[in-house]
């Protein structure tokens, strides 16, 4: 019988530690971004949905709007990124992340500039992404993330002649904050 509780007791343990390391939150995101030949960088607004599946695991989704410029203003890309993150927590405030993501693109040309011989265009590019983080609680219920990610895009810059060398893939500096569902 003592075995029988002491083995009840046990899993009540891990239980409780599992549900603790268990959590859905939702929130804002806002970051800074710089891709590598962009005129300049730019910030990004959106939302994210973040889980922990364990204490050392979690997966996090989200999306954003970010736009930035190429050639002297001769471009401007608008994309919506949805993204996928695996975080690995290898202590319970620390993360690392890993993911993809899926970007609906519009290539939004200077027709004063360019004149009419180039025509805006919309794409959908894939991206893969790498990072780490910081997660602190901030209340019961609520936690605050800041992280920063490398992301590899290759956006096609063929319309404007001497463009094809251009690098799209970017960092992003961000902070979010999660409220507990």
């Amino acid at each position: 019988m003592l075995r029988k509780i002491v083995i009840f007791g046990l899993m009540c343990l891990f239980f409780a530690a599992e549900a603790q390391a268990q959590g859905l939150g939702f929130g804002p995101q806002v970051g800074y971004h710089k891709s590598s030949d962009a005129d300049e960088g730019s910030l990004l607004v959106g939302g994210a949905l973040r889980m922990r599946l364990s204490a050392a695991l979690g997966i996090e989704g989200s999306i954003t709007y970010r736009e930035e410029k190429y050639n002297d203003d001769l471009l401007t890309v608008k994309s919506w990124p949805v993204m996928v993150t695996g975080l690995f927590y290898p202590l319970p405030i620390l993360y690392g992340a890993v993911g993809a993501g899926w970007y609906n693109v519009t290539f939004d040309y200077d027709q004063d500039q360019l004149g009419n011989f180039v025509e805006d265009q919309t794409s959908q590019e894939f991206g893969w992404h790498f990072g780490g983080g910081i997660e602190l609680p901030f209340g019961e219920t609520t936690k605050l993330a800041a992280d920063i990610r490398y992301v590899f895009l290759n956006y096609e810059f063929d319309q404007i002649p001497g463009s094809e060398e251009l690098q799209s893939d970017f960092y992003v500096l961000s902070v979010s904050l999660f409220w507990g569902l």
